[in-house]
């Protein structure tokens, strides 16, 4: 199993950070909290106003209704970017406010939050935190998988609840097939595949899968994509070469990007290592390992950062996102079949 990603704790210890406001009215010191979950004053003041606040109209204005209060040592309200006293004045802190974040940020919250939980699956709090999210997100909660009379699973509010079912078709060694949307091109498309390996990324759980393409080549599949599974009767063999085949679907290509410092979270979620290389107040320049499709992956990386991120080697790769920003336009705009 990999490494848990810093962004996915991060954002799933929030729950248990509202959990403790709400216990003490009158709010708490922001060293206090920052000792409790073993993190930096600035790194959790960074969590919080990342969820709560956007970058609009002034560095620290709130554009949804509030939910925390920032104090200063006499108890009156002071900047959130210098205040040493966080207080909860919503009426409930497992509400955290989701109904007032965007759809690309609270699917991001999600996969963090499901990732971590499939870690902690005793996390009593973390996972009532999900059932919010997933009633926000999708209507139901997030255990709530149904099945069909075929025996086909659908993840419906929880992509990682068709796990289980993977894990145990690649121990038995079974074909399975997929309904899966896919993550680089338009369309769903439905595929048999081999589960040869199931890895925890950045981006939440993938398979590995066969059977190898006329190219010599595998592929991946995120499984919060997959909206369907069936296992099927018809049983698999692992090539002799997996090895060098897995190794080969997983390798990297680096680039060096500028972001600004209120986007470098943009970094862990697209790229599978990030190495820091500059940073200071407003700017960080960051090494970013990156799977292919990497001009794909580049241009979602610039278009999600900002206008003043910049791609610095190759420099070539400095114009995927408006190349990308072209094709969702014309996507949008085309007139649709009738």
């Amino acid at each position: 199993m990999s490494d848990v990603p810093k962004y996915v704790t991060r954002i799933a210890r929030l729950p248990e950070v509202f959990a403790r406001l709400a216990a003490s009215p009158d709010g708490l010191a922001l060293q206090d909290l920052a000792d409790a979950f073993d993190t930096s004053v600035a790194e959790l003041r960074q969590d919080l106003l990342a969820f709560y606040t956007a970058d609009i109209g002034g560095e620290w204005l709130l554009s949804r209704p509030e939910v925390l209060e920032f104090l200063g040592p006499d108890g009156d309200t002071e900047d959130p970017g210098t205040a040493d006293v966080v207080r909860l004045v919503a009426e409930s802190p497992i509400d955290l406010g989701v109904e007032y974040v965007d759809a690309g940020e609270l699917g991001r919250v999600h996969a963090a939050a499901q990732a971590l939980l499939e870690i902690e699956p005793d996390n009593v709090e973390l996972a009532e935190a999900l059932d919010v999210l997933a009633e926000t997100m999708f209507g139901q909660a997030a255990g709530e998988a149904t099945t069909d009379g075929a025996g086909t699973e659908s993840p419906a509010a929880a992509p990682n609840g068709l796990l289980p079912r993977l894990r145990r078709a690649q121990g038995e060694g079974r074909v399975v097939r997929i309904v899966y949307s896919r993550a680089w091109e338009p369309g769903v498309t439905e595929r048999e595949i081999e589960p040869w390996r199931l890895v925890q990324t950045r981006r939440g759980w993938e398979v590995d899968a066969g059977p190898v393409d006329d190219q010599g080549r595998i592929r991946t599949y995120l499984i919060s994509n997959i909206r369907s599974v069936e296992v099927l009767d018809r049983a698999f063999v692992v090539p002799d070469d997996v090895d060098d085949l897995l190794a080969r679907q997983r390798a990297t290509t680096r680039v060096r990007v500028l972001l600004p410092q209120e986007s470098r979270w943009v970094a862990d979620f697209y790229a599978e290592q990030v190495s820091f290389v500059e940073d200071d107040e407003r700017d960080v320049v960051v090494d970013l390992e990156l799977l292919p499709p990497v001009e794909d992956r580049i241009g979602r990386l610039l278009l999600t950062a900002g206008p003043t991120a910049t791609v610095l080697d190759p420099p070539a790769l400095d114009s995927a996102g408006v190349v990308l920003a072209e094709e969702l336009l014309l996507h949008h705009t085309s007139p649709r079949p009738a």
